[in-house]
């Protein structure tokens, strides 16, 4: 067997545990943050995130960026709902945060599980 051939056959062998039929056989109920059970929506974002073990702990963050026409504040926090430390950009709950958010301020905040972490749901200054 060539290296063309041995390598194609390793692709495939590969291939077969990512196949559309072992993705839909999956239980997609029991995935982190996944809100769907019997095809309907069910329970408050506080009643999910208890019941998918999403951490709605407060985090720390520092304010990159308020960008008031978008209604976003960038931050550079450390890992947050199982995500790895970054700087991105998040909703936020209350347009009014943001004209208490500063760039350079350190805050903590709480994000919305419902949506997959993208929105503030609180916060507060860190002195």
């Amino acid at each position: 067997m060539n290296a063309r051939s041995f390598f194609t056959l390793i692709l495939a062998v590969a291939g077969v545990g990512f196949s559309t039929l072992g993705l839909a056989q999956m239980d997609h109920g029991s995935m982190k943050g996944g809100a769907m059970a019997g095809g309907s929506m069910q329970g408050s974002a506080a009643t999910m995130a208890a019941q998918h073990g999403a951490d709605t702990s407060m985090a720390e963050g520092t304010v990159k960026r308020v960008d008031k026409t978008k209604g976003t504040v960038t931050l550079a926090h450390g890992s947050v709902n199982g995500m790895p430390p970054m700087t991105m950009a998040y909703k936020v709950k209350d347009i009014t945060w943001l004209d208490k958010m500063q760039v350079g301020q350190k805050i903590r905040f709480a994000t919305d599980p419902a949506d997959g972490g993208m929105t503030v749901l609180r916060f507060e200054a860190l002195k």
